[in-house]
């Protein structure tokens, strides 16, 4: 989610926007382009239609035939209110192999078909390919992410700049470049983030998450991405599609994982069918402008009133991002084949939706089944920043009775961190509060269908970085980091999580700085271990320690959840397995034989959330410990007596490994 700054704006609707064409792909008659939505296509899909955009001027006023291509069938042309697009539904069957389709325009003069000699008849062809399928589906591709995974968020243009010569491009309307400026372009691309994979995967990190990377040509505050103005093209100060695809291929070549960033609610003003609407209903628009209300009680609210759930989905976002009709059919059909096209061409293994609950949710579940039909594996989690967890399960898989059920297998979970884990380590202790909220908060999980697909963080591009949140406290950093490594659901991490970076939200560009050693002639390195200090080395190796562990220890990647109530403002969990082995995500190391992970693998988390040292009576505790008489605290091999007393610091958390 990104939310511009607030502006006052006087909209007469519908707009009157300059129209750019992209070319795509091209015919050879007069100097028009024709520009295909999706691109290209492939043989083999479980779904056989395709519903192709044509977008050229006045190509409305055109005839179309397919030449033969056998198991191909151009079911019909649909013409719509705009004459520059037409609309094509092919019917791809099993027995159709990768080629070239050939299509025929005929047209006559009037509006925008006319060719150069001025006759009244222009006969085109103009080509669309058929690929052959990626190979590989479920196994190095569309994978999923789960609870064995370590997802790592980085904004592209904060991270790395591998190549400094795409640092501005000539015709783009935001032409900034200002490393000192929280709210310019700094030049971070896809190749810097190639460059640095190494990095990522001795960290410990399985999964790549990156803000938005399709084109993004607004005139300002562009580094974010979530306001997409082509959907096929690469924001090209990021790269290229051929970029793209090499990031993708390069994390799977590792065994990790690429998660892509949706947007379906809205884009970018400037987007070309913004500029030029196919249809008159293509946006959600007002007699004059109207924001979206962000209030998602309505939508489950049974006294809600209409005009206000009208007005929660189909108010706009900011007044640069339009609101899209995804009840308008073609609309649907542009979004939904853009997700399964992402997932093809360049090997997505998972998908995180931006701004969940402002969408039309029959929508939603509608694309939801489409990607989990061609591509079962596939994980998917929605931003849902709600406040509660029966509100956030609304938006997911939940156990709740209610007239409408959504299908979205998870979501971001907003309500782990902020009545979880940041009021167990910001509040005091007691009946309700400090740690009582995060216990309370875990107990609601009855609600949903699986929580273990519940994605955990700490902060994201959206919320002031979790270190300042905490006063810059180490001590209570640590433990946040633990329990995010240890708990269940899919931890993610935020780009410079393990540097100790800080910021707040105010305004977010403090909470979006560079990588330092990102850049060439970067001062300092925190690609490296001399650049770091001593803290952020401590930092850094905690969660390398714990990262590394959770690959090999099936406790923390499938095991239940047993908590026990807080007493005296200590908090203890445990993740237990009783299967002998881990699965999961292919990386491999040494680190797993230091620890004997054997076929009952235990892990005890106990929590001190008070200023005061506290001792512990293990015998509490016997259903999680069992036969088990001995543990090892990760973080620092200590080996503690489960038949003794426990003594835990203040503000301390202990990771025990049973034995």
């Amino acid at each position: 989610m990104y939310r511009f700054k607030k502006i006052t704006l006087k909209l007469s609707l519908p707009f009157t926007l300059p129209f750019t064409l992209l070319l795509l792909t091209s015919i050879g008659l007069s100097a028009q382009t024709i520009e295909s939505y999706p691109s290209n296509w492939w043989v083999g899909m479980k779904n056989p239609q395709l519903q192709i955009m044509l977008h050229a001027p006045g190509i409305g006023n055109a005839s179309i035939t397919l030449y033969n291509y056998p198991g191909v069938t151009l079911k019909k042309v649909n013409k719509v209110d705009n004459s520059n697009y037409l609309f094509l539904d092919l019917q791809i069957n099993p027995t159709a192999r990768a080629g070239t389709l050939h299509f025929k325009l005929t047209g006559t003069t009037g509006s925008n078909t006319q060719n150069t000699s001025g006759a009244n008849s222009i006969p085109a062809t103009f080509d669309y390919t058929l690929q052959p399928r990626r190979p590989g589906k479920g196994r190095q591709f569309a994978q999923g992410v789960d609870s064995h995974d370590l997802i790592y968020l980085l904004i592209p243009d904060r991270f790395s700049n591998g190549d400094p010569a795409n640092d501005k491009i000539p015709g783009l309307r935001d032409q900034s470049l200002d490393r000192d400026s929280i709210f310019h372009r700094h030049g971070g691309d896809l190749k810097g983030i190639i460059n640095h994979l190494d990095y990522l995967q001795d960290l410990g990190v399985t999964t790549l998450w990156m803000l938005p990377v399709w084109q993004n040509d607004m005139p300002d505050r562009t580094e974010h991405g979530y306001a997409i103005t082509n959907h096929y093209n690469v924001e090209p100060r990021l790269g290229t599609n051929a970029d793209y695809r090499a990031l993708g291929d390069s994390l799977h070549k590792r065994g990790m994982k690429l998660i892509q960033d949706a947007v379906y609610n809205h884009v970018g003003l400037y987007h070309f069918f913004v500029q030029d609407k196919p249809t008159k209903d293509w946006l959600h628009e007002w007699p004059a402008y109207t924001n979206t209300t962000y209030k998602d009680q309505v939508l489950f609210d049974p006294y809600a009133a209409t005009a206000d759930r009208k007005r929660l989905s189909d108010g706009w976002f900011t007044p640069m991002m339009p609101d899209l009709n995804q009840n308008n059919p073609y609309v649907a059909n542009f979004l939904i084949q853009h997700a399964i096209w992402s997932v093809e061409a360049f090997g997505v293994d998972g998908w995180r939706v931006d701004t969940y609950i402002y969408n039309d949710l029959p929508f939603m579940n509608r694309c939801n089944q489409a990607l989990l039909d061609e591509y079962p594996n596939i994980s998917i989690f929605g931003e849902t920043w709600v406040h509660g967890v029966p509100n956030q399960s609304y938006f997911c898989c939940n156990t709740v009775n209610t007239p409408f059920k959504c299908n979205l297998p998870a979501t971001t979970d907003f309500q782990q961190l902020f009545y979880g884990i940041q009021e167990a380590l910001t509040k005091p202790f007691g009946w309700t509060e400090g740690v009582n909220k995060l216990y309370t908060t875990t107990a609601q999980d009855y609600l949903y269908s699986d929580p273990t697909k519940q994605v955990i963080f700490l902060d994201n591009h959206d919320l002031s970085r979790f270190y300042s949140v905490i006063q810059e406290d180490t001590a209570k950093y640590k433990m946040a980091l633990s329990w995010l490594l240890t708990f269940r659901g899919v931890p993610q991490l935020y780009y410079g999580n393990e540097n100790l970076m800080t910021g707040v939200t105010n305004p977010d560009g403090w909470v979006r700085l560079d990588f330092k050693g990102g850049w060439p002639g970067d001062p300092v390195n925190q690609f490296s271990a001399a650049g770091r200090d001593a803290k952020q080395n401590a930092i850094f190796n905690h969660i390398r320690t714990l990262a590394r562990y959770r690959q090999h220890s099936p406790a923390l990647q499938k095991g239940k959840l047993l908590q026990f109530v807080p007493e005296d403002a200590v908090y203890v969990y445990f993740r237990i397995s009783e299967n002998n082995s881990a699965s999961g995500n292919n990386n491999t190391n040494n680190y797993s034989a230091n620890r004997n992970i054997g076929t009952s693998d235990r892990i005890m988390c106990i929590m001190n959330t008070s200023n005061d040292t506290k001792t512990i009576d293990p015998k509490r505790f016997s259903e999680g410990i069992g036969t088990n008489t001995t543990g090892t605290d990760l973080p620092s091999n200590t080996s503690i007596d489960l038949h003794q007393p426990i003594t835990l610091r203040p503000w301390s958390m202990l990771v025990l490994q049973l034995k």
